[in-house]
């Protein structure tokens, strides 16, 4: 019996960046989109309520259905077209920026 200390072991994942681990893990791209559009759709409906729009004239005003705005304000679901983006910033008065970052 060996009375030396007990061996630790490293772990691999100390000092590096949340980032790294997700790439390692292979889900750093799906991570990064889905949280892109959670945050996409909690700013529309943010500019929904503060300018009370319903979802109802929302849609009017994007000359679309109902179904392809929930699906735009639904954080889940990633499948969005620029068209779509940018239907719903012009029936908000705005425009649809898009810009790379580094």
């Amino acid at each position: 019996m060996s009375k030396g200390k007990p061996k630790i072991e490293k772990n691999p994942h100390l000092g590096s960046t949340f980032d790294s681990f997700l790439k390692e893990m292979g889900i750093y791209e799906e991570i990064r989109v889905a949280a892109i559009k959670e945050i996409v759709a909690d700013r529309l409906k943010d500019e929904m309520i503060k300018n009370r729009i319903t979802q109802v004239e929302m849609a009017k005003r994007m000359g679309t259905s109902r179904t392809v705005l929930r699906r735009l304000l639904d954080p889940k679901n990633v499948s969005v077209t620029l068209i779509t983006l940018d239907k719903a910033a012009a029936a908000l008065g705005k425009n649809l920026e898009i810009t790379f970052k580094k």
